[in-house]
């Protein structure tokens, strides 16, 4: 099975790497589903790159809608057993969603991005914040105190507008948008190298 990938420059994943991770996370999404929420690779037969600590997202598309997006910020894993934990909390306990079912998964498309270092944006106004963004390739966080939001690059697709986008970050940190004249707030930008693993079977319910 193929993985369609987008790639970033700084971050450096073979092809064979890649089919690791997604075999990973969709080995982690089965072993969930059959009540093992604890599953991990073990990283003595992974490549140094796998075992390398890194931040991950992983979104779910089962049927082509959104089923589950859960991800890290921090690198405090390795970056295989960071993709396996965030896949089964994708599944398993994204709030928005029911959990991931057998069936289902074989309906589902599996999507990991990995994130790139925080970069911290200083900035006076928004419009100032807004003009050291791409749109399209940063994702961004804001955090004030315990609250963070963020939005990965993909959302731009989704959402264009600066203003909306930095709205909807704010708003994933309990917040609204005059959280940006917040002193206290800080934002950082970051891109991502993602790649999809296709559903391994089509549904006739799945959009165009």
């Amino acid at each position: 099975m193929s993985a369609q990938h987008s790639p970033l420059s700084d971050i450096d994943l073979t092809a064979e790497q890649i089919e690791l991770l997604l075999q990973i996370a969709r080995t982690a999404l089965t072993k969930s589903i059959a009540g093992d929420q604890q599953w991990r690779p073990d990283l003595k037969s992974l490549p140094d790159r796998l075992r390398a600590h890194g931040a991950c997202f992983v979104t779910l598309y089962t049927d082509g809608a959104l089923h589950g997006c859960i991800g890290s910020v921090d690198p405090v894993l390795p970056l295989a057993h960071d993709v396996a934990k965030n896949a089964i909390s994708a599944g398993q306990n994204d709030p928005r969603f029911p959990p991931l079912t057998a069936p289902e998964l074989d309906r589902t498309a599996i999507e990991i991005s990995i994130l790139s270092p925080m970069q911290r944006v200083l900035f006076h106004d928004i419009e100032d914040l807004i003009a050291q963004i791409r749109p399209g390739e940063d994702g961004v966080l804001v955090e004030r105190g315990w609250n963070r939001g963020l939005l990965l690059p993909q959302v731009w697709d989704k959402i264009a507008d600066p203003y909306e986008f930095l709205g909807h970050v704010a708003m994933k940190a309990y917040a609204s948008i005059d959280i940006y004249d917040d002193p206290d707030a800080e934002v950082y930008t970051f891109q991502v190298y993602h790649f999809t693993q296709p559903a391994p079977q089509a549904s006739a319910h799945q959009p165009e």
